[in-house]
């Protein structure tokens, strides 16, 4: 399978992008007094465009940070899709470190919370134990969005995704540098670069909560167009900061 890479000077998509992500470094402080940097590798089209863009943009305007990429494996994680030998081709061909860890998935059925923190678990140890434990993750406005919704209708809470949060229990900071760009220019993105598509293996992701509230969003959009963009906006402007409270 031929990699793909991607690096400035960028066509349109890509400067619109870069310039989205250069936004949310700067506006929300996200690199300061780091040395290094970890980030959360799926393989999918966010996690690929975020590490392409940090690989551009550090040095240039910000501070030149070790980058680190974490993947976790294994049969049913987010990037189950993608083999891990690609990954180390791009890691390699950016001279960034890999570093990989296998998740052992719960007998007794698979269920979302206890995978995800099986996940992360993992990913906050190779963190720390590469010594970058700023970790940042390839949200972007519609996961952002969709998780105002979620916590809107099922806590009662007006809280979307947070660009930076302190997990001082697990003695690291998750960022979230992608918080401005639509998915759709995810999607153009990695299409113009050619990135593998990778389909998420969880049999429980066709009908999860999230894919069914980034559909009622859908529908809200044919009434309102700007719908995604101002619950965005409003999520970042008046969301809860529960988050930030230890």
């Amino acid at each position: 399978m031929e990699i793909p890479y991607a690096a400035p000077p960028w066509p349109g998509i890509g400067k619109c992008v870069e310039s989205l992500c250069r936004k949310a470094l700067h506006q929300f402080s996200l690199l300061e007094e780091e040395k290094k940097l970890s980030v959360a590798l799926s393989g999918g089209k966010d996690s690929l465009t975020l590490l392409f863009l940090l690989h551009a943009i550090l040095g240039r305007g910000f501070p030149k940070l070790d980058l680190f990429a974490l993947h976790v494996e294994g049969e049913f994680s987010c990037g189950a899709g993608v083999s891990k030998r690609y990954l180390e081709r791009i890691c390699q061909e950016l001279n960034i470190p890999l570093i990989v860890r296998t998740a052992k998935f719960p007998e007794g059925g698979l269920e979302c919370y206890r995978c995800s923190r099986e996940r992360r678990t993992l990913l906050f140890e190779a963190a720390k134990e590469a010594g970058a434990p700023l970790i940042a993750f390839g949200h972007h406005r519609d996961d952002s969005v969709n998780t105002l919704m979620m916590n809107l209708l099922h806590k009662g809470e007006f809280a979307a995704m947070l660009p930076k949060v302190p997990m001082k229990r697990f003695g690291v900071t998750l960022i979230r540098p992608l918080l401005f760009v639509e998915e759709r220019q995810l999607v153009e993105f990695a299409k113009r670069y050619g990135f593998a598509r990778v389909t998420c293996q969880c049999p429980l992701s066709s009908r999860s909560m999230r894919k069914q509230t980034d559909a009622a969003v859908s529908s809200l959009e044919e009434l309102f167009p700007h719908a995604r963009a101002n619950l965005a906006r409003a999520g970042l402007l008046y969301g809860s900061d529960k988050a930030l409270r230890p």
